[in-house]
């Protein structure tokens, strides 16, 4: 297995005034092709923070990070959003998506900005609207689809690039008991295809999907342990 991630002394501090307040204190972490990774701590644990720089969503104050051979510690923002696009998908609690765009109009989102033309576009997006077992909704909007049939489609968004990285942050955060196994258990198929899987939540439950669970205290790893035994799916996605 080769390395999609490395982190090397990863600091990040935020100024209110002449006051910092470091957040991160010195994160060292390796995340390698095709693990499936929980990440969680309490709030205020630098987790979300962690986050947002291991999505190129921000950038560190210190150290390096290294992403699938780019080190993206010291780009640029214009840089940053093309690694982004390229690199990491987005599963997000909130789903994000565009209310006046059916469903496979917002799986394809990402390939306008690689400038992909729109019969590629349209195709790719059913393929994965398949994979995530909604290409019979795929002209619906999302105020006619319910949240976990909402989620099915942000992840077949996240998807559509081939990206090194699915980032899935409290994926399960808004939607009931069973949707959320329903949801975890695409993200297990996903991970099953050989896609590498970072999974951030606060919730215990979820996190025993995952084979290895990273802890977050105080701005730095707690603990890195592998799940000897992750949960299994028993319920089939209808």
């Amino acid at each position: 297995m080769s390395g999609i991630i490395h982190l090397e002394n990863i600091c990040k501090s935020y100024f209110l005034g002449k006051q910092e307040l470091q957040v991160l204190k010195g994160i060292n972490m390796d995340i390698m092709k095709n693990e499936y990774v929980a990440l969680m701590g309490p709030s205020g644990s630098g987790k979300s923070t962690l986050m947002n720089i291991l999505g190129c969503l921000d950038s560190p104050t210190g150290g390096k990070y290294i992403l699938n051979g780019h080190d993206v510690s010291s780009m640029h923002d214009d840089d940053l959003a093309e690694i982004r696009n390229k690199e990491i998908g987005f599963v997000f609690q909130q789903f994000n998506l565009l209310p006046r765009l059916t469903a496979a109009e917002n799986v394809a989102l990402p390939l306008i900005y690689s400038g992909i033309p729109k019969k590629e576009r349209q195709e790719r997006a059913m393929e994965v609207l398949l994979k995530v077992k909604l290409d019979d909704r795929a002209l619906h909007k999302p105020n006619e689809l319910s949240g976990g049939q909402c989620q099915r489609v942000a992840i077949a968004r996240a998807l559509i690039n081939n990206p090194a990285i699915i980032l899935a942050d409290e994926p399960t955060g808004n939607l009931d008991s069973k949707t959320s196994y329903e949801i975890m258990e695409i993200l297990e198929k996903i991970h099953d295809d050989g896609n590498t899987v970072v999974l951030v939540t606060h919730e215990e439950d979820i996190s025993g999907f995952a084979h290895r669970v990273i802890r977050l205290r105080d701005g730095i790893i707690e603990s890195d342990k592998i799940n000897s035994h992750p949960t299994l799916i028993a319920q089939p996605v209808p």
